[in-house]
């Protein structure tokens, strides 16, 4: 069961290139999980997002975050750290999708309590096959504790 009591999974994806927005979302209509996809354009915007605020007032909380690592006014860094020391939003387990193969950007993101690092893709077809892997695992094989 999701965070709105329904089949449908929640999804957050916090990117700012609409390439890479499109790409996901082509990627997650083709999933065997029913999804709604929200997109953040940037950090603020995220964060307003889970906190309920500026406009986001009746959105659903996610059931998974879907994390880009560069992006404006606030980075993917801001947020993650943001949500893993608030105690209504550290369980939802937050992906970071991101292009960065530093290690310094992957040891930060473990640090900050990422529950996973995973590089961009170019293709759609790799990209499917990471939304079908981070389904089977998130959505049918993990255990999440419910919604506060």
């Amino acid at each position: 069961m999701t965070s709105a009591g329904t089949n449908v999974i929640e999804i957050l994806l916090v990117e700012d290139n609409p390439g890479d927005v499109l790409l996901t979302k082509h990627a997650f209509e083709k999933s065997s999980i029913e999804n709604n996809i929200s997109v953040a354009e940037d950090g603020e915007q995220a964060l307003d997002y889970l906190h309920k605020r500026n406009g986001f007032e009746k959105v659903i909380t996610p059931d998974l975050v879907l994390l880009d690592l560069n992006m404006p006014k606030k980075d993917g860094r801001d947020v993650l750290s943001d949500a893993k020391q608030d105690e209504n939003l550290r369980r939802i387990p937050i992906i970071m999708l991101t292009s960065s193969k530093a290690e310094q950007d992957i040891r930060d993101a473990y640090d900050l309590y990422a529950n996973g690092y995973i590089l961009k893709p170019t293709d759609l077809s790799k990209f499917s096959e990471i939304v079908s892997a981070i389904e089977a695992f998130w959505f049918s094989l993990a255990v999440l504790p419910p919604s506060p």
